[in-house]
């Protein structure tokens, strides 16, 4: 089949690749050039595991193609993608522009029946607003009435993982498409079942229904795992106070079957181009209906809050004043296996230390260059800070003659390091450990002073073991 995907960022790059590599013929467009330019000299744009050599694979059997050729793009595919962004605005709602700015073009060159999908993370409505968009630019172009210009707006949110994302393309637990039952809407439902037949050929994994049930249902699983995420960052938080053990309590909770142990570990808040934006989003959309949805507005609170739990623990290890002192810091992307800064953890971690005058220096494995951009805006009114802030190539460099390390990102790497060297390497054998990656007992009997969340802190004996 002939498919367009409007814009190269994750989501389109992702479901381009994917639809490629099962035998479609894609058309990627974006409306920035360097993008373009970086995919056709054969690099991609995002740190994705699996998706260069699907791109490459793709690429060399003519099947995916990459131009900044809005007119082309439109005339090539029978269904449209779009996957454009759709950032939180001030006011805390997805800003529409680029979706519809997009609907805009498909409307002012559409040659024939098109099937319209909204990939991108849109609020309840969105589809209306884009077949108005559309049905606009055909007036204008004295086409309405003609039924080979007629089109079909879809829902069909992506439920892609930062990390994983190729693989839940391919292998997805579900298919969730919004159409309308009428007589667009049934071709349209066609086109979608052939596009998607070869990931149902196991068992059935389309789910349809209505489009704004299509739409609400992506806000509304983010939403759930965002919940999970503060719920256990909130106890964790009790769990200090009162002396439980959090870790404990996730294992007794996860083996409800009723719980599970998914998006149950505490930790330093979530961040990402997800959760963060799309809780906003759908708190706003309450409050513009007249509602409020008071547990999304606490789920968003905490996380706020969460963020600053790590520095809190530093400040009362090592006191307000940090001048002088430095700080190695493991993990600056959001999460493991991807280059993504939005809303990252590190970046108010790391704000904080430098506000309290300390050195940090920061170690991630992928994401050092979109790390190095993202701080150089951050701190671009703030020049001093700027150079106490040092990227480093290892996590040994990282690490040496600071006054304790920082963990903020769970990469594999981390898990199980040299204990006897990092004790060595640091100047204070300190660990402040914002993803629970290691046992208390088991650092203090190292003679590591070391700061969990929501964990018990073991104090060290005068000979280095616990007591």
């Amino acid at each position: 089949m002939k498919v367009t995907i409007v814009g190269t960022g994750y989501v389109g790059l992702v479901t381009g690749a994917c639809l490629a590599e099962i035998g479609n013929d894609v058309f990627c467009v974006d409306v920035d050039p360097r993008k373009i330019e970086i995919l056709n000299n054969g690099g991609v744009p995002i740190h994705e595991p699996g998706l260069q050599e699907m791109l490459r694979r793709t690429r060399a059997a003519g099947r995916i193609q990459f131009s900044t050729d809005v007119k082309a793009s439109v005339e090539h595919g029978d269904i449209q993608f779009i996957a454009v962004g759709t950032p939180p605005d001030e006011d805390g709602s997805a800003d529409l522009q680029y979706v519809l700015a997009a609907a805009r073009n498909i409307g002012k060159y559409s040659n024939g029946f098109k099937v319209i999908v909204d990939k991108s993370t849109v609020p309840v409505g969105t589809a209306l607003q884009v077949q108005k968009v559309i049905d606009e630019e055909l007036k204008t172009r004295g086409l309405e009435s003609s039924d080979k210009h007629r089109f079909s707006v879809v829902s069909n949110p992506e439920f892609l993982k930062e990390g994983a994302a190729v693989d839940d393309f391919m292998r997805p637990d579900r298919i969730v498409i919004g159409i309308d039952d009428d007589d667009a809407g049934n071709r349209a439902r066609e086109k979608m079942k052939r596009l998607y037949a070869p990931f149902n050929r196991n068992h059935e994994r389309t789910l349809y229904m209505d489009v704004r049930s299509a739409e609400f249902t992506k806000y509304a699983a983010n939403a759930m795992l965002a919940t999970r995420i503060s719920f256990m960052n909130d106890l964790s938080n009790l769990a200090d106070t009162v002396g439980a053990d959090i870790e404990s309590v996730r294992r007794g909770i996860g083996s409800d079957p009723r719980i599970g142990y998914h998006f149950l570990y505490a930790g330093c808040g979530y961040g990402g181009s997800c959760f963060p934006k799309d809780v906003q989003a759908l708190a706003q959309t309450a409050r513009e209906n007249g509602h409020t949805l008071r547990i999304l507005e606490a789920v968003e609170a905490v996380n706020n809050d969460q963020k600053e739990v790590l520095v809190n623990k530093i400040v009362k290890r090592m006191g307000e004043d940090l001048r002088g002192r430095t700080f190695a810091i493991w993990g600056l992307a959001f999460k493991p296996n991807t280059d993504d800064m939005r809303e990252a953890s590190s970046r108010r971690i790391i704000e904080a230390l430098l506000r309290r005058g300390a050195t940090v220096r920061g170690y991630d494995p992928v994401a050092r260059d979109e790390a190095e951009r993202v701080f150089a805006l951050d701190l671009a009114d703030r020049p001093e800070d700027l150079k106490r802030l040092h990227f480093m190539k290892t996590q040994q460099d990282a690490l040496t003659g600071a006054d304790g390390l920082v963990i903020v990102t769970e990469w594999k790497e981390f898990k199980s390091p040299d204990f006897w060297h990092l004790k060595s390497a640091l100047k204070t054998p300190v660990i402040f450990d914002g993803r629970n990656l290691y046992e208390p007992e088991a650092m203090a009997e190292m003679g590591i002073d070391y700061f969990a969340i929501g964990r018990p802190h073991v104090e060290l004996g005068r000979n280095g073991s616990s007591n």
